[in-house]
Formats: C-alpha cells, structure tokens, sequence
C-alpha cells in the first residue's frame, strides 16, 4: 500500500501504545539520479518502525527535504550505500548542523554506516573541519562490510553489489516483513539473492534499455524488472532516475518482465511495508 501525505501525519498510519509505527514506514526523502532534478532531491529514503528512524543514504538536497518528514535531530542512524556525492554528500552540511547547533549543545555521535573510508571522505569533502577528528564527534562511523547486524528494532543484511567504488545494497527486516534498496549497482546475482522475497523492492534504474549498456555501473527498468522477478519480490519502486531519462519508459520497460505492482518513486511518497 502506497500513501502519499500532504500533512506530516496521517491518521491512517495507526501506531503502538509506544508511539512506533507497528509496521515499517518508507518515506521517499529523494529519489534522483546524479543530480537534484526540479522534482527530487538526490538519493536519500527513511525507514521507520517502533519510534526508530534509519535514514539510507543522503545525497544532493535530501537535508532540506528530509527537515519535511522529521525533526533535525530525531534521526537513530544513517546508511550510507557508497561514497558517490548524489549519496552522501549532505552529510556534510549535516555534520554542520550537529557540530555547530546553537541551542543544545553538541549533539552525541549518531551511528552511521558506511564503506571503508567513509569518515576521510566526507572529511575531505567538506575540506575546513576544525580537526581531522571533527566527523567523529558528532557521528560515530562503523564500516559496511557484507554481514547481518541490528540497527535499533531492524535486522539488517548488506551485501556487496556492482559498482565502480565499493556499493552495498541493503536489506532491512521489521516485524516479519522486509524492504530492499538496491544502491547503485549493475546486473547482480547478489541483488536477487538479497531481495528473494522481499515485501517491496527499491532497485535503481538510472538507465534507458537500448540506449545505456555500460557493465557494473547501474541497472535499466527492464534490468530492475527481471531482478524483480528472478528475487520474487511482492512489489517494485523503481528510483535513481536522473532527470535526463524518462521514468515512464523504464516503468514501462519494467512491467514487461516483472508481473507485480511497479511504479516510479517519487519524493514524499509514504509506503507501508
């Protein structure tokens, strides 16, 4: 089921007595490619279940638009699926807004998944950080490696997907169901290993089938539709469109191979899970 909000809450998502969602809450932060478009940030998703908010990736303008579903500071933790700026690059300017917040102190390090090097990349990227230590002040950085582990209530797996630089997709499981996000990645048996069943698959589909054929760098609609099917998926959200594809003909492209639901990810799109 798909619920798009205009207001930050909606009464049909129904809650615990803890105040958590009794299901997993996808919200569409940003869903471009590459680069912001008129209509999207770059990459960046929440999850949430049981009061707990895992961000997954946080590229190009997903600060601004994430302020639009949560509060600045009410983020648990944060994966980071690669290293790329239409991923991560936000991190930077978060890492202003926890370092220098004015009124509260200094916020405590939150946990943030990513690749090796996450910290000296983002370091670097901002380039004038107080200390070479700064990041990790105010984020506490663990590295992603292929393996299964608990993030607040999810059980998470990561497997290494096909990319230029080292890319994880990510499986998040809450409560019996689960949510796929691919990262970017190229044809993959790993993908479909890691989505085999899964309650609703986010894969990239940054390419146009028969116009993009470069190995290992990212998927089509046809190519995410076939992954789809091969995993057995129950539903397909397909994102990392950059503005220069046309999302209608990778939806398209998808549904001639994959029979489940399948639609276009769109920013502030709500998805129970």
């Amino acid at each position: 089921m798909r619920l798009t909000l205009d207001k930050p809450h909606d009464p049909r998502l129904s809650t615990r007595a803890s105040g958590g969602f009794c299901f997993m809450k996808l919200t569409v932060v940003g869903c471009s490619g590459s680069f912001p478009s008129a209509e999207s940030a770059c990459s960046s998703y929440l999850v949430e279940a049981d009061g707990f908010r895992l961000l997954l990736d946080m590229g190009n303008g997903a600060l601004g638009e994430l302020q639009r579903h949560c509060g600045l500071y009410d983020l648990d933790a944060i994966f980071l699926s690669h290293l790329h700026a239409d991923h991560c690059i936000d991190m930077c300017a978060y890492f202003v807004a926890r370092y220098y917040r004015h009124e509260g102190g200094r916020c405590d390090p939150l946990p943030v998944y990513g690749p090796e090097g996450t910290e000296h990349r983002l370091t670097t990227a901002y380039a004038d950080t107080p200390s070479a230590s700064s990041m990790s002040e105010v984020f506490d950085f663990h590295t992603v490696k292929p393996s299964t582990f608990e993030v607040g209530p999810f059980t998470v797996h990561t497997e290494r997907v096909a990319h230029p630089v080292e890319a994880y997709a990510i499986r998040v499981e809450h409560g019996g169901r689960s949510l796929t996000y691919s990262g970017d990645t190229g044809v993959t048996a790993t993908l479909d290993e890691l989505a085999r069943d899964t309650d609703l698959f986010l894969c990239e589909a940054a390419f146009t089938h028969g116009k993009e054929n470069i190995p290992d760098l990212h998927l089509n609609g046809r190519e995410a539709g076939e992954s789809a099917t091969r995993a057995g998926a129950r539903r397909l959200v397909l994102t990392h469109i950059p503005p220069w594809t046309d999302p209608q003909v990778n939806l398209a492209d998808a549904r001639e191979v994959y029979d489940g639901p399948v639609e276009v990810a769109a920013a502030g799109a709500v998805y129970e899970v």
